[in-house]
């Protein structure tokens, strides 16, 4: 499970070693959850929507890297976040607009 922008985080492949059955299980929801009319952009944008409102600064990390392996563009991300920010307070929307940046800064 690699994508364009490299391989998942040593604590991902350590939990995945540790557990094979979660991760497995983990892969067949995530497969199953992608089959659908939902092009893989528009997939990664939902679940960065999802990692924004869950607070996660981790799974924003992860659905940010691969949102824009998937082809979308920071201003679309930045939208995700102003998006969310009705929904989640000015507050949480900052920190995901910085857990956002740490990762866009990077490509």
């Amino acid at each position: 499970m690699t994508d364009k922008l490299g391989p998942p985080p040593q604590p991902f492949k350590d939990f995945s070693a540790l557990f094979p059955g979660i991760a497995k299980a983990w892969q067949t929801l995530s497969s199953s959850g992608s089959a659908g009319p939902l092009d893989d952009k528009t997939q990664r944008l939902i679940k960065l929507g999802i990692a924004i409102g869950s607070r996660s600064e981790g799974s924003t990390h992860s659905a940010t890297r691969k949102a824009l392996s998937a082809g979308a563009s920071p201003e679309e991300i930045y939208q995700v976040i102003a998006l969310a920010a009705s929904n989640i307070g000015l507050p949480s929307a900052v920190a995901a607009f910085t857990w956002v940046q740490d990762v866009v800064k990077k490509t």
